[in-house]
């Protein structure tokens, strides 16, 4: 499915004029119709899923518990 500059910005919860920013720099790909930019939404897929996975690795990271430090003194 192809979207707009809009609808991508919208997708993605970023600026129009970022998307746009990164459209001339080719660092997302998209079709030029002539009149308007079209981007497909699926190479943002990957993206996500990786965001997914940081996101889970972080959580994981702050549920682990922080270990005793061996070099603190009893005070008894």
């Amino acid at each position: 499915m192809y979207l707009t500059i809009k609808e991508t910005a919208e997708y993605l919860d970023l600026p129009e004029d970022y998307i746009i920013r990164l459209v001339q720099q080719e660092k997302i790909r998209a079709l030029h119709d002539g009149d308007q930019y079209l981007i497909n939404r699926e190479q943002f897929s990957t993206h996500f899923e990786q965001i997914e996975k940081y996101r889970a690795m972080i959580q994981e990271y702050l549920n682990e518990p922080i270990p005793e430090d061996p070099d603190v003194k009893d005070e008894d």
